[in-house]
């Protein structure tokens, strides 16, 4: 009995999970802020960043250290010529070698060796601010334009069914005399013009979910759902933090590591030094003996060798601080770019909620009115429907161009720059 019961239990339970599974609330969907934390954790460009990270840290453990010593083998005083030539032995000055040798670099050439990798690594973090702010912000127009492109396939709904109440009060007005058969056409041919745009919009879905699955993953396919991402725009606030935009942050590292170089190149006028030991076999007749030897660099020659290196280091120190002044330059244009690109489409925005539908409706009920009526044109009620059509898409495109602007200004200078 009981063996019965589980075998009819486990297909049950298997059937109540599928059903769940299936209802609207678990329907697949993607808010914005979910397609965010995804891009956060699943971006192939954060995770190089992370493994540039590691390695940098990596690499600065033996920054500091002494090269690694070597092993000296070898024979000294090998006789090749007298009575004693091609013997080991029989020479009271032949030797048999082991040794150690240590190259020791100066104070200051580690100490510079140090600085480059810890910077190395400051900068690599400083990379991985930037990929953050480049996925965020990609992803995010991404979403944005996915979910435009779900709104204005709703809106097509509505235009289809318009075009039905249309396609009716034609043939109401053939059959009332008020109109001539020929009209009968014009409603087919507005539901094919209608198929022409959904034909291209549902490209632009493809597009634009391919666009998301490049920052999340397979998710970039499912629906967007919620609302258009908005953020306050506080110029003030954006036009202090221009300066603490991640690219330009990331210099600060950079110049120190530049710096750290220029240290390193400084440091080869001073000498290296090192010291050996050496252990010297002997026949037993003779005894065994130990050598112990210094050595130092000589750096006799910096108009040719020293110097050229330490000028160019200067050189690129020079470099960056004039690549950073021209990045920056360039992103205080781009913010007031996009400032004022956010203030047109916001009145755009507001014009199209405010006049532009409004008048385009009112033209098309006046219009529709005047049709029923056997007083108007068939033609001027089809121009007033398609410009009614246009106002509204035309909406979906400067809510979506506002938002996109929005969304760059916050990535950027607002949550990004701090």
């Amino acid at each position: 009995m009981k063996s019965m019961c589980f075998r009819t239990g486990w297909p049950l339970a298997v059937g109540l999970v599928a059903s769940v599974l299936a209802w609207p609330a678990f329907a697949s969907g993607l808010t914005f802020d979910e397609a965010l934390r995804l891009a956060e954790n699943t971006a192939p460009a954060l995770a190089a960043q992370n493994a540039s990270i590691l390695a940098a840290s990596r690499l600065a453990i033996p920054a500091g250290e002494l090269p690694d010593p070597k092993l000296v083998l070898g024979v000294q005083n090998f006789p090749v010529g007298g009575p004693n030539r091609g013997s080991l032995d029989r020479d009271f000055m032949t030797m048999q070698m082991v040794g150690i040798r240590q190259e020791v670099p100066n104070s200051d050439k580690r100490k510079a060796r140090v600085e480059v990798a810890d910077a190395a690594v400051d900068s690599a973090i400083a990379q991985r601010r930037i990929a953050l702010l480049n996925v965020r912000q990609a992803t995010a127009l991404a979403w944005i334009s996915s979910y435009s492109v779900e709104r204005k396939d709703a809106l097509f709904q509505d235009f289809y069914k318009e075009n039905r109440l249309l396609s009716d009060a034609v043939r109401a007005a053939i059959a009332g005399g008020r109109a001539q058969p020929a009209d009968a056409v014009t409603p087919k041919q507005e539901a094919a013009q209608l198929d022409e745009q959904q034909d291209d919009l549902i490209r632009q879905r493809a597009q634009a979910r391919a666009a998301l699955k490049r920052w999340i993953g397979p998710a970039g396919g499912d629906k967007p759902l919620g609302r258009l991402p908005e953020w306050p725009v506080e110029t003030g606030r954006y036009e202090h933090n221009v300066q603490h935009h991640p690219q330009l942050a990331a210099f600060v590292p950079m110049t120190r590591e530049a710096q750290a170089r220029l240290h390193e190149a400084e440091s080869q006028k001073h000498s290296d030094w090192g010291w050996e030991v050496d252990y010297q076999h002997r026949d037993p007749q003779f005894g065994d003996m130990v050598s112990v030897q210094f050595s130092w660099d000589l750096p006799l020659f910096p108009g040719t060798r020293q110097n050229p290196v330490i000028a160019a280091r200067q050189a690129e120190l020079s470099q960056l601080d004039d690549e950073r002044e021209d990045l920056a330059r360039e992103h205080a244009q781009q913010l007031e770019n996009d400032l004022a690109d956010y203030q047109r489409l916001n009145r755009a925005v507001q014009r199209s909620q405010d006049s532009l539908i409004p008048l385009a409706t009112q033209k098309v009920d006046l219009s529709m009115a005047s049709y029923r009526a056997g007083k108007g044109d068939l033609s001027a009620l089809v121009a007033a429907r398609r410009a009614l059509i246009d106002a509204r898409l035309k909406q979906v495109d400067v809510e979506e161009q506002r938002a996109a602007v929005n969304a760059r200004l916050y990535f950027a200078y607002g949550e990004g720059a701090q």
